[in-house]
């Protein structure tokens, strides 16, 4: 069984910073893309980056990219996302994903997922 846990959120002012990690246990990452999506209220689940473990290309969506920055700790098992320059926009809850296709921005792709670290930025 596969687990990813994810920590980092809060509460934080427009133009801040927050830096989300992703624990992932239960397996081996290295061949797995890793994504964060994210969900506000009264919308659909939104893509925001995703990445593999051994390097390779990145993907951001449009409304991160130039903001957020996706990087991973192979050795820790943990997955993180550079949130900078925060905006009211932001906020929502943030889950992390797992999954054995290429990345991708479609939910679909990923097999595992977790529970959601929420994020609230204030304006």
């Amino acid at each position: 069984q596969v687990q990813l846990v994810e920590s980092g959120g809060g509460l934080v002012q427009a133009g801040g910073s927050l830096r989300l990690s992703c624990a992932a246990s239960g397996r081996t990452f290295s061949t797995y893309t890793m994504a964060w999506f994210r969900q506000a209220p009264g919308k659909e689940r939104e893509f925001v980056a995703a990445g593999g473990w051994s390097g390779g290309s990145t993907y951001y969506g449009d409304p991160v990219k130039g903001r957020f920055a996706i990087s991973r700790d192979n050795a820790k098992n943990t997955f993180y996302l550079q949130m900078n320059s925060l905006k009211a926009e932001d906020t929502a809850v943030y889950h992390c994903a797992a999954g054995l296709s290429a990345a991708s921005g479609r939910p679909q792709s990923y097999e595992y997922w977790g529970q959601g670290t929420q994020v609230t930025v204030s304006s």
